[in-house]
């Protein structure tokens, strides 16, 4: 339960640290939209082209409507990792069920 702990505090550092992503220059890397590849390839990859409008980010540009950059940043990293962590969890205890029962 300790190291939970120590994780869990880690993870929450990281997570209030996560606008210092702000000071950097360009783009992260693999966050491109079509016109990004365009510009580095000079194509948009026939995949990228054909499935790029099925899904939207629900934190677009790591912004939450109605606060400030920053805090959007520090929103959407404890929101992604809530939804890691939970997803994790639920997959660890299907699969450990499945294993009991052999």
């Amino acid at each position: 339960m300790k190291s939970l702990k120590k994780f869990l505090i880690g993870l929450g550092i990281l997570g209030i640290l996560s606008p210092l992503g702000l000071l950097a220059s360009g783009t992260a890397w693999g966050e491109w939209e079509k016109d990004t590849f365009l510009k580095l390839l000079g194509f948009v990859p026939k995949g990228l082209q054909k499935f790029s409008n099925i899904w939207g980010a629900p934190f677009s540009d790591y912004t939450v409507p109605g606060t400030v950059n920053y805090l959007g940043y520090i929103i959407s990293a404890f929101v992604g990792m809530f939804l890691v962590i939970s997803i994790t969890w639920l997959v660890g205890k299907i699969l450990t069920k499945k294993n009991k029962n052999k």
